[in-house]
């Protein structure tokens, strides 16, 4: 191919990007505005007073609050935890999916996918059902002799962590699924032909290939964990108090626009630091990828 066909080749390609640019303009405009409103009228609100004058006073008292930390410590936990669930429970799950036959992995996959038919407030009372006292799960373990005493499963931290973990599992398996699901099948049957056992290619093959997945899938559910309020607010009971519960707490108790907005602002400060540092590690892991 001659340098001109090239020059061809490029300025084509270039015109074909900008042509789809131009479709979807006025819709990324559309979102980006109405995401930015929002955005804007929370951070100005977080420097007004009751009275509607601009004060520091809502961060001073949010930064000095021992309230404002342990809510914060308390929302970093959460997220964690449903990530570290998660990814003990996803990978070898999306494993088995992209390994199985394609009927098996179908049925699975609708399994999977079945909890996010249903509404979240649904999910989150039908755990309050079965983890209560008198729930499913304490009259199993009572009737087995496991237990002398029912568990205290809801309320409380770990309650609201399995139904977290519940509602996020599946949102974390599609995309580590769909990266396990891609990786050539040349590779393992190299690593066998190698004398590499199955435990042995699914950690040094299977899992570094799919790990632009499973970050992924990891990004959406600490950040989408870090914004969580019903399920913390019903099977925490008032016990466990996320960032997202003691803004509606300063709303409904004080009627304090400021105070909350200056949560919430704290709470974008912190999924934008979450985010860009995951993006930071995909980069780099990105790179060590192209390096080797």
């Amino acid at each position: 191919m001659s340098d001109a066909q090239a020059t061809l080749l490029q300025r084509d390609a270039r015109r074909e990007r900008l042509f789809f640019l131009s479709m979807s303009l006025p819709a990324m405009i559309l979102v980006g505005i109405c995401a930015l409103i929002p955005v804007v009228w929370i951070v100005q609100q977080s420097f007004r007073t009751l009275a509607g004058d601009y004060t520091l006073e809502n961060y001073e008292k949010l930064l000095t609050s021992p309230l404002t930390w342990r809510a914060l410590r308390v929302t970093l936990e959460l997220s964690g935890a449903t990530l570290a669930i998660c990814l003990l429970l996803g990978v070898p799950l999306a494993f088995v999916l992209a390994t199985t036959s394609t009927k098996v992995a179908n049925r699975l996959m609708v399994l999977i996918l079945l909890p996010l038919w249903t509404s979240i407030l649904v999910r989150t009372y039908g755990w309050l059902v079965l983890l209560r006292n008198e729930g499913l799960i304490n009259k199993a373990l009572l009737g087995s002799g496991l237990v002398s005493e029912p568990l205290p499963l809801i309320y409380n931290f770990t309650g609201t962590l399995i139904g977290m973990v519940h509602y996020m599992l599946p949102l974390f398996v599609l995309p580590t699924y769909a990266a396990m699901r891609d990786i050539d099948s040349n590779a393992l049957r190299a690593a066998a032909s190698m004398g590499a056992s199955l435990w042995r290619s699914f950690w040094t093959v299977i899992l570094p290939l799919s790990m632009g997945g499973i970050i992924s899938g990891g990004t959406i559910v600490f950040i989408y964990t870090l914004g969580f309020f019903i399920t913390p607010a019903i099977l925490g009971g008032g016990k466990v108090a996320p960032i997202a519960i003691r803004m509606e707490r300063t709303l409904s108790t004080f009627q304090n626009w400021g105070a909350a907005s200056a949560l919430g602002v704290l709470l974008l400060v912190l999924v934008a630091l979450v985010a860009a540092i995951l993006l930071g590690a995909a980069r780099l892991l990105r790179r060590q990828r192209i390096g080797a």
